[in-house]
């Protein structure tokens, strides 16, 4: 039976697959793979998990419905992100769409901001899920910008790679419909500096483009002792910076979602935030059929924003232990000279280059492709991690580990990874 060619043409492997399905458990799959490449935080499932059980016990009986629009969790939503994220105005429920995942929020933004055919502009090092998210069936297309030479993909100086980037494509004819941060950033763990931020808020006015802020790590940040060159930007929303005189509000959206900041990625639960833009709005509804949650995740999400002093308590205790993790992992690469991205207050994985760690201890690989030995080398040695080719990488060897783990589990992935290596 023959499929569609869009069929056919999506229907690439994907390594992660395999890794999932074969993931190590210490009695019942000791020869399988330890997963440091997926970006999940289980440092609080224990008391998360407390929490939603005892919400399911007061689980109404319209949670078998199609409820009410999702109206109780719109109220909680608002009220949450506007003491969390400090917009200039509070929001309301008027201004939040909300979808199962991110990952749907930002192939429905970019369906309703750019047309086929349209570029979207992504810096790299970049989340790798994004070029699918944002073309796989929108039609759109990406627009990579680079650093060469070292440059900081953050510091001041980065939006003129994007205005570039916006020149060559309009030489070419085409057009640029939207710009996508990841802010705070994966796979780097830093947050961009207020200044960048209204820098790309001009760009985005000058050359009429929405502005996308995926703000889904905004909780996830943390204490950096260990790293003062360059020092930690604290983070701060894009919706705190008043847009008077810089950009049409209309233009600007951000997201947020349960998965990073909850360490709650299985209960799929994003938000779109668009304050200004009711037409958004009314083109999300439709789109929206497709991308719904559950009303028992409505119902768990509610319960756990509602519960200020619950919610605080998370948030403290996480941010501690990533902070903890963070200074563990930081402070094994420079036990092994092993080079890392400093600088990262944000997130849950440390960026570094094993590449140069394994040419140093395989001379005979020098000239060969780094990227594919040493993933190769951490793949046989059973430890799966999120290689920075598939990131957008500018420079080869990077890879990205996630240390969001039980202190065991990350200590015996970090010395399986340096047995890959050496």
């Amino acid at each position: 039976m023959s499929l569609s060619k869009r069929a056919v043409a999506q229907s690439i492997p994907n390594p992660v697959f395999d890794v999932l399905c074969n993931l190590w458990h210490p009695s019942s799959n000791p020869n399988g793979y330890l997963s440091l490449g997926i970006a999940e935080n289980t440092l609080m499932h224990g008391v998360l998990g407390s929490h939603i059980q005892s919400s399911v016990a007061s689980l109404p009986e319209s949670a078998f419905t199609y409820c009410d629009g999702y109206q109780r969790l719109g109220r909680a939503l608002a009220r949450f992100l506007t003491r969390h994220l400090q917009p200039v105005a509070p929001l309301t429920p008027a201004h939040l769409f909300v979808v199962n995942g991110c990952t749907t929020g930002i192939e429905s933004l970019a369906l309703c901001c750019a047309d086929p055919g349209d570029y979207v502009l992504l810096g790299r090092p970049y989340y790798t899920a994004f070029l699918d998210d944002a073309t796989l069936r929108t039609g759109a297309r990406i627009a990579e910008v680079s650093y060469p030479d070292g440059e900081d993909p953050l510091g001041p100086d980065c939006v003129r790679r994007y205005e570039d980037r916006i020149l060559a494509i309009q030489a070419d004819g085409g057009k640029v419909g939207v710009l996508i941060l990841c802010h705070p950033h994966n796979p780097l763990g830093r947050c961009y500096p207020r200044e960048v931020l209204v820098d790309f808020m001009r760009l985005c006015e000058k050359y009429a483009l929405h502005l996308i802020s995926d703000e889904i790590y905004a909780l996830s940040t943390f204490s950096n002792t260990l790293d003062t060159h360059p020092p930690p930007t604290p983070f701060q929303s894009i919706l705190s910076i008043d847009p008077e005189g810089v950009i049409d509000p209309a233009r600007v959206h951000v997201l947020w979602g349960m998965s990073k900041d909850f360490g709650a990625n299985g209960l799929r639960m994003g938000v779109v935030v668009s304050q200004h833009n009711p037409a958004l709005h009314a083109a999300l509804q439709p789109t929206g059929l497709f991308g719904s949650i559950s009303s028992l995740t409505e119902h768990a999400v509610t319960c756990i924003l509602e519960d200020d002093a619950w919610v605080e308590a998370y948030v403290r205790e996480n941010r501690r232990l990533l902070g903890e993790r963070h200074a563990e992992v930081a402070t094994w690469a420079r036990t092994h000279g092993i080079e890392y991205a400093a600088g990262a207050n944000a997130g849950f994985f440390i960026w570094l280059n094993l590449g140069a760690k394994y040419l140093a201890h395989h001379p005979e690989a020098q000239g060969g492709d780094v990227d594919h030995l040493t993933m190769d080398a951490l793949l046989e040695s059973k430890v799966f991690l999120a290689a920075g080719f598939r990131f957008g990488a500018d420079e080869p060897g990077w890879f990205r580990i996630v240390y969001s783990h039980d202190k065991a589990f990350l200590e015996l992935g970090l010395a399986r990874i340096l047995g890959a290596l050496t």
